[in-house]
């Protein structure tokens, strides 16, 4: 993996999915969003009928949608769960970082929860992952994830047993720390019904024949803050997956809450090659934080090229045993 330094001096211009259409303005939970005019957000606030999916994207195998049932909720604001993601991509990078910040940085009533997992003395593991939502029920958008792996509420903490048996089951557990989107009806969505760290920055997402590259502005001066690049794998698996990422926070009235993505992987690889990742990080404050948490090896990279998600609505965390 090369971990490098990159001077914030390139400003590039804001790139998001609301760059080039025309919008309007819609109410959420007393916020002002702006959302693409007649789009599938603006027509059928996050419960399209998949008939119009089938129509507008005819090469979208919309099976496994069809198994899944939406139901109204309130989340702060009227909407339906599961929201439904019909085309994304994404890249995540699983690197070791110092243990005593990872669980600095979560509430004492998450820490009675869960703990971050421990792969060697001192040592934790978080995750960052770069998402392009191409096209689902908030229109489309780019997400940068980055957040601690840790154990399943009511497991003990093994380490590595911990992290071996997650990844057996597809059954993986987080806390995340930073989830920034570059428009502001995902933003208002995330903090407001998921209770999610987001924020509104430029994200710039490209492809090319061999690598697949997040550009991450600075919030406050709108410069190029770090860039994530990596390597479009060869060996790319085809082999139907489905794979559970479950987060644990803290609502808007002080409750422990958990919500969870159920993802079908239609294309995906694996390394743990750390010369598949490049991340190069600048001057903002983004790129500080990560520095604050003492990266050190990258343990496993993921390819996914091709994914369909499902995100469901939170539930108060009491109620997972249920």
């Amino acid at each position: 993996m090369r971990f490098t330094h990159r001077a914030a001096g390139l400003a590039l211009a804001l790139m998001s999915s609301l760059s080039h259409a025309e919008t309007t303005i819609i109410d959420i939970a007393g916020y002002d969003v702006p959302v693409i005019e007649d789009g599938l957000y603006d027509r059928f606030r996050s419960n399209p009928p998949l008939s119009v999916i089938a129509e507008e994207s005819p090469e979208t195998d919309l099976s496994w949608f069809r198994t899944l049932e939406k139901q109204k909720v309130d989340i702060g604001f009227e909407s339906y769960s599961p929201n439904f993601y019909y085309e994304n991509s994404k890249v995540t990078a699983i690197f070791t970082a110092d243990l005593d910040r990872l669980t600095s940085l979560m509430p004492e009533e998450v820490r009675e929860q869960v703990q971050p997992l421990s792969i060697w003395p001192g040592r934790g593991l978080v995750a960052l992952t770069g998402y392009a939502y191409h096209y689902c029920d908030n229109d489309s958008y780019n997400e940068i994830s980055l957040a601690i792996v840790t154990t399943k509420p009511g497991n003990a903490n093994r380490g590595p047993i911990s992290l071996f048996r997650q990844s057996r089951n597809a059954d993986f557990w987080g806390y995340v720390l930073k989830l920034p989107v570059d428009t502001e009806l995902a933003r208002v969505r995330g903090v407001v019904g998921y209770n999610l760290p987001k924020w509104l920055i430029g994200i710039n997402y490209r492809m090319s024949d061999h690598s697949v590259t997040f550009e991450v502005m600075d919030q406050k001066s709108g410069k190029l803050d770090f860039v994530f690049e990596t390597e479009r794998l060869e060996d790319v698996s085809e082999e139907e997956t489905l794979v559970t990422n479950s987060f644990i926070n803290i609502d808007q009235d002080g409750r422990l809450v958990y919500g969870h993505a159920d993802s079908r992987q239609l294309k995906h690889g694996s390394t743990m090659d750390d010369e598949a990742v490049n991340l190069e990080l600048g001057e903002g404050e983004f790129s500080d934080f990560i520095r604050s948490l003492d990266l050190g090896e990258m343990v496993r990279y993921d390819y996914v090229p091709s994914f369909q998600s499902a995100l469901y609505a939170p539930k108060p965390l009491a109620s997972l045993n249920d």
